[in-house]
């Protein structure tokens, strides 16, 4: 297994009755990305989301590169990029210079979404998006060798493309697919990626394995990563309800995707956790500790504000992520 990686998640839902303006929530949040890189943590995550009334970051390149230009080390990757709605070349090229500003520090994960107004926002229907994705994949690995390539299929059509600037990294930024079902899994294991398993543990993490193991390589050598977010406090009856409150409010839009999409609805028995982790320094390295055994997660990271939240208000808690559990979680698993 690799080495675990921590970090955080930014989404920048700013619902609005928040009194805090886009600007400054933005300005902010840059801020504290740079301020989590001295605390050492290793990444930090975005996910994207379109035409959210709360403006869900419809467009992670653009804050990462920001990001990159005011850091050195931290890593900077997607959970996840919504793959059918990014022209495959143009990505690639907008990694590649990512890539350059950050001096190799870019990853890229992807996945096939599921909202039914983002498909009709795009011009696209929602039963496009498997061969979408496919070779959306395809197309991208293509990008990351750094060869000229041409390309005809179902949905795209390139010819003599090579990208330009080259990237840092030998072969790209390294690819994470998601999955919330078998299907997804199995596509992880095929195109040969890191992955980012959601929902049912036999159906996404299993099967990624088994068809790993069954193409002859050996899962340790990929990570696995999730959101997993985690609130740092002596004092859980006085800091947890009003992020169990913002928790409340970012879920019922994601109830809302499953319900208008007919995906992701009722509970199975064998969910990964993905809830919060809440309590002092102890109980925090102990269930985290207990999630990485159990699961093989190598990468996890919090979400960093809560919607509705200043940036500012999560700092004791990041800080003590970052000083005190994740050293103590380290150890415990060396």
């Amino acid at each position: 297994m690799k080495s675990p990686r921590f970090g955080l998640c930014y989404d920048f839902r700013n619902p609005p009755d928040s009194g805090i303006a886009n600007p400054d929530l933005y300005a902010a949040a840059l801020d504290q990305m740079v301020w989590a890189e001295q605390l050492g943590l290793d990444q930090i995550w975005f996910t994207e989301h379109h035409f959210v009334d709360d403006g869900y970051l419809p467009s992670w390149v653009p804050v990462a590169a920001a990001a990159a230009a005011r850091t050195s080390k931290i890593r900077f990757s997607t959970d996840i990029c919504l793959l059918p709605f990014n022209n495959p070349v143009r990505l690639a090229e907008d990694l590649a210079i990512l890539d350059n500003i950050s001096n190799g520090r870019v990853e890229i994960g992807v996945g096939m979404g599921y909202a039914p107004h983002e498909f009709k926002g795009f011009g696209y229907r929602p039963p496009q998006r498997v061969s979408l994705m496919e070779e959306g994949l395809e197309v991208l690995q293509k990008c990351f060798s750094g060869e000229q390539f041409s390309f005809e299929g179902k949905r795209y059509k390139f010819e003599d493309v090579i990208i330009t600037p080259g990237y840092v990294q030998e072969g790209g930024p390294p690819l994470w697919i998601a999955a919330m079902s078998s299907a997804g899994a199995k596509r992880a294991a095929r195109f040969n990626t890191n992955f980012l398993p959601q929902g049912s543990r036999s159906e996404t993490l299993d099967v990624w394995l088994a068809e790993t193991k069954a193409a002859g390589r050996d899962p340790s050598d990929y990570r696995i990563g999730l959101i997993r977010s985690v609130l740092v406090t002596p004092g859980k009856e006085r800091d947890w309800p009003d992020v169990r409150e913002s928790e409340r409010y970012r879920m019922r839009l994601y109830n809302r995707f499953f319900e208008e999409s007919g995906e992701g609805l009722g509970g199975v028995e064998d969910q990964i956790p993905q809830t919060w982790i809440v309590g002092d320094v102890d109980k925090c390295v102990n269930d985290i500790v207990s999630f990485i055994q159990d699961t093989g997660i190598t990468d996890i990271v919090s979400m960093a504000i809560p919607p509705g939240f200043h940036p500012d208000q999560m700092s004791d808690s990041i800080e003590a992520f970052a000083t005190k559990v994740v050293p103590q979680v380290r150890a415990r698993l060396a």
